[in-house]
Formats: structure tokens, C-alpha cells, sequence
């Protein structure tokens, strides 16, 4: 039988500290000699705990989402081929949970020397599932999906920004849901409180908050 989430939260009790710490001394010793010199304790710090997080909250974001979940740790490392800013690593630790299925609704955890953050939505929609995104905001479910964006706001979440500056044709540029015709993308997030106590109860709870909205948008995603 599963452990409660909550049953976990000794096992994550200095995650978030620590992981911190190192992210730290990463930003400012942002060389491959300096990982290299310390991928064992990145391993323990950051790595370790990170995938034992993603297993633990696999089985519970199953069950409040009702489908199979698949989860992935992104890697250190930076893709600087194109990129002026030449640091080799990523100074934050970013862990995603989604539908295998192919669907690109995720649930998402980041930790940062600036930052915890936890986090659910759509990065970017496919050419043909923004097209269904927008049909669905010019819709009348669309109202309900822009209530249920203002409650989180209002629950003190922060909402992406609108990738366009104008709404799209051939919606009219006085649009009611102008905003939510102008996106790509959209991610709500909820900052974590710290210090947190418990960590995978914290998780939990906030995929919860955000499950209603991510089950609208893998409809069209």
C-alpha cells in the first residue's frame, strides 16, 4: 500500500535548504570544473531527493488526476549553442509531472536561490491545440475558464503573461477574454511558503487547487 503523502515529509525536511545552499554556490562558481569538483554532493543535495519527490508525488497526482502520470527531473546542464549568456549549468532545480499520453498539460516544481515555486498548465500549445484553445475562450465555456483564472488570482497565484500584444484575428480586438486569446501558453503558479514542513503534502495540495483548470486545458491541449 501507498504512504500517505504527508507520511513522507521527513524524508524532504532539508530539501529545500539545502538544495538552496548549493544553488548558491552554483550561480556564483558557475564553471565545469567547479561541478565537477562537487557532482557528488549535487548528487546527494539536489539529484537523490529530487527523484525520490517525483516517485513520491507520481501515485498521488494519479489519483487526483485520474490518469497515469509520467515525471521527469530536467538536467543541469545548459544548451548555450545558442545563447549569449555562457555558464555551463542551470542555477535552479526544475521537476515536471504529466500525462504520458502525450498531452502537454504538466505539473511542475522549481527550486532557485530566488525561488520555490510550484506550478501547472500548458508551456506552449501546438499549432492545432491553440486553435482549440482559442475556439474554446471565444466559446461560452470560455467565461468559466477566465472565473476560474480569476479565483486562483485571488487565491494569490500568478498567472503567465500573453505572449501577443493584439488579439489574434479573427477575433474582434475588444474581445472580453482578450488576454487568454492573446496567450501561447499558460502556467499558473503558487509560491511555496517557507519554511515548508511538508513537502509532498504541500505539493499535493497546491496540484489540487490547480487540477480543475489543467483538466480544462488537456481537453484541448
Amino acid at each position: 500500500m501507498d504512504r500517505p503523502v504527508g507520511a513522507m515529509a521527513d524524508s524532504f525536511a532539508g530539501f529545500i535548504p539545502s538544495a538552496r545552499a548549493f544553488l548558491t554556490r552554483l550561480r556564483a562558481e558557475n564553471t565545469r570544473d567547479w561541478f565537477t569538483a562537487h557532482k557528488a554532493e549535487y548528487d546527494e543535495t539536489i539529484r537523490r531527493p529530487a527523484l525520490l519527490l517525483l516517485e513520491t508525488m507520481q501515485p498521488e497526482l494519479e489519483r487526483i488526476t485520474g490518469t497515469s502520470v509520467s515525471q521527469k527531473l530536467f538536467r543541469p546542464q545548459r544548451d548555450i549553442r545558442f545563447s549569449a549568456d555562457r555558464t555551463p549549468y542551470k542555477d535552479h532545480c526544475h521537476m515536471l509531472w504529466h500525462a504520458p499520453s502525450g498531452t502537454e498539460v504538466g505539473y511542475y516544481f522549481g527550486i532557485s536561490p530566488d525561488y520555490v515555486r510550484i506550478g501547472a498548465g500548458v508551456m506552449g500549445f501546438e499549432k492545432k491545440a491553440l486553435d482549440r484553445w482559442r475556439r474554446l475562450v471565444d466559446s461560452d465555456d470560455g467565461a468559466e475558464i477566465a472565473d476560474a483564472l480569476a479565483a486562483l488570482r485571488a487565491a494569490g497565484c500568478d498567472l503567465s503573461e500573453p505572449e501577443r500584444a493584439r488579439v489574434p484575428a479573427p477575433y474582434d480586438r475588444d474581445h472580453p477574454r482578450g488576454d487568454l486569446l492573446r496567450r501561447k501558453s499558460l502556467t499558473v503558479w503558487r509560491d511555496a511558503d517557507l519554511p515548508v514542513s511538508d513537502l509532498p503534502a504541500t505539493l499535493a495540495t497546491a496540484f489540487a487547487e490547480f487540477a480543475p483548470l489543467c483538466t480544462r486545458l488537456a481537453a484541448v491541449a
